[in-house]
């Protein structure tokens, strides 16, 4: 729901990074470590939260047994399996450019079959759509949206992700908004006119200069293939600022809300974490290659919390 990141038809590897013909056989553990290191476990973490921050948003998350079972399936369903099935995707569509940016992973060099990928996929699918059907019509009907992003995304004739404002926008929409709401729904009936509704969305809007973070570190593989992303659009400079203006915005907008509905200590705690922002924003744009480490530990941290508080903050309101 940082990231879904473009590839040769199912099954046919491109000819500059064809897998060898004979795939070492491995065991069962090996298979399983590999196919978690496809499922790419730090990218968990984002619509997690975001799930996390929608359930808190709803005001009718309780500390009880039934209601955190609800929410470790949560979890679950939009971290490990969701997000795992849209990194699989994306990672067999991908292939041609990590031959080029990152030839040792898993699929470009061979590492993990045919077969196991698409043994993975099927039981993600199968997993997930459980997990929402379980949780309720309106969480499958998020889930669904976010398994045809995750088409529209990584999948020919469509590799939205060609384009960095359509395909990073289908990912900061997935992994915080459907999530967001997700995690609302669980719990509370959602109404579109909802505080939680507009925090999800000025949050994926936020998340979109996240995204545009990790297309840095991909400029030559990108530019070869033909992806336009931002930074390939704009250069690393202007690229870097449209990163920090996104998430400036989001969150003065989100400060603005706050404001308007009364959540007055919300308001102040998230305008201080923007304040402390503005150092690694500094920092990011002067050298964004070197600084997306620090950046993500910094700027972007304090982002997250930041959504913690503003669901603290309009729980009260539910």
């Amino acid at each position: 729901m940082q990231n879904m990141q473009n590839g040769s038809p199912v099954g046919q590897p491109a000819p500059s990074q064809a897998a060898p013909t004979t795939i070492p056989s491995a065991g069962g553990w090996l298979r399983l470590r590999r196919a978690i290191t496809l499922m790419k476990p730090i990218t968990w973490f984002a619509p997690a939260w975001a799930l996390l921050c929608g359930a808190i948003a709803s005001g009718a998350l309780a500390w009880s047994l039934p209601a955190l079972w609800l929410l470790l399936l949560g979890i679950l369903m939009a971290g490990p399996v969701l997000c795992g099935l849209s990194q699989v995707i994306n990672d067999f569509c991908d292939s041609e450019v990590d031959a080029i940016n990152e030839p040792d992973r898993l699929i470009p060099s061979g590492q993990i079959s045919m077969q196991d990928i698409q043994m993975i996929v099927l039981a993600l699918l199968l997993l997930g759509s459980l997990l929402a059907l379980t949780l309720g019509r309106t969480v499958a009907l998020f889930v669904g949206i976010g398994l045809l992003f995750a088409i529209l995304y990584s999948m020919k004739p469509f590799r939205a992700k060609r384009n960095g404002w359509i395909g990073n926008t289908l990912v900061a929409f997935s992994y915080e908004g459907l999530a967001w709401l997700a995690g609302h729904a669980i719990f509370a009936p959602l109404a579109w006119t909802s505080p939680s509704v507009a925090l999800a969305v000025l949050y994926s809007f936020g998340a979109h200069g996240i995204m545009t973070v990790n297309d840095f570190k991909s400029i030559a593989g990108d530019q070869q293939m033909g992806i336009r992303s931002i930074p390939v659009m704009y250069g690393k400079q202007r690229a870097a600022w449209l990163v920090v203006f996104t998430m400036a915005a989001a969150q003065l907008g989100v400060i603005a809300l706050l404001v308007w509905w009364g959540s007055l200590i919300a308001a102040a705690v998230i305008s201080v974490l923007l304040m402390i922002q503005i150092i690694p924003f500094v920092r990011f744009v002067r050298d964004p290659e070197h600084n997306a480490v620090f950046f993500n530990a910094t700027a972007i941290m304090l982002y997250v919390w930041g959504m913690l508080v503003a669901a603290i903050g309009v729980a009260g309101l539910a």
